[in-house]
């Protein structure tokens, strides 16, 4: 196994479960089949591919409003 730079650890500890020392995605993210992996511990806050049912609730308001 090749070696890792200190950046490349430092970022890999984001996806790194204490629990099981193994790497661990978003749930959301586990389910893509596309490569821009996010961590367990961030909140999704931008993905081409994802769209929250939140979000969807404030765009069907709108849209009855006439916004």
């Amino acid at each position: 196994m090749p070696r890792l730079s200190k950046k490349t650890k430092q970022e890999m500890e984001l996806f790194i479960d204490p629990a099981t020392g193994r790497r661990r995605y978003n749930d959301i993210c586990r389910k893509c089949q596309r490569q821009c992996k996010q961590s367990y511990r961030s909140k999704i806050v931008e993905c081409a591919r994802y769209i929250s049912k939140q979000h969807l609730k404030k765009v069907r308001k709108s849209e009855i409003k006439g916004d």
